[in-house]
């Protein structure tokens, strides 16, 4: 058995901080019901956001047949949540194009036009192979996509450029030339 620090209690997961103004009486009325509740301000309104996030509706684009849907964010949040902010971010452009900021749009586009993160050989069977050419998260490398997403970043903030981001390795190039399959750019 381990032994607990003393001090606050068990150990919960850490909470982002974020800075909210509000009404003089909102405020006011919500640490009535704080401490109705005996809860401090802060966890109530952590408890109150947790209450509208699952029952808000959001649009949610569906991965297998392309149509949109309502669904609670919180539900929607468990289909695009992921603890990598790269993942993160193309499940989420994925299934919520229509909620991408300008930024994200642009990261959204650069991404989607470098072929390095989509291109895949796909074997069909022992003797053949075909390139698959999709911009769907089926298709893309996630790994590639962390690797570079600080630069990637900068690119879409046009702090880089274009031209720094990586292109498909000689071997993978020579590889579907060589197999006959045509390379779309």
């Amino acid at each position: 058995m381990v032994a607990q620090k003393k001090g606050k209690g068990g150990k919960l997961a850490r909470s982002e901080v974020i800075t909210v103004r509000l009404d003089q009486k909102l405020r006011f009325a919500a640490e009535l019901v704080a401490r109705d509740q005996r809860r401090t301000l802060s966890s109530f309104v952590e408890w109150a956001i947790g209450e509208v996030v699952s029952r808000e509706k959001v649009k949610i684009r569906d991965h297998e047949n392309h149509e949109n849907y309502e669904t609670s964010a919180l539900k929607a949040t468990a289909i695009i949540w992921d603890v990598d902010e790269a993942d993160r971010f193309i499940k989420f452009a994925e299934a919520c194009p229509e909620l991408l900021n300008f930024d994200e749009e642009r990261l959204w586009k650069t991404i989607k036009e470098t072929p390095y993160f989509f291109l895949r050989v796909e074997k069909n069977d022992k003797l053949s192979s075909a390139l698959i050419w999709s911009t769907d998260s089926n298709n893309i490398w996630y790994q590639r996509v962390r690797g570079c997403w600080d630069l990637l970043q900068k690119v879409a903030n046009g702090d880089e450029d274009g031209d720094s981001l990586p292109v498909l390795p000689e071997s993978e190039i020579r590889h579907m030339t060589s197999s006959g399959v045509e390379i779309p750019f």
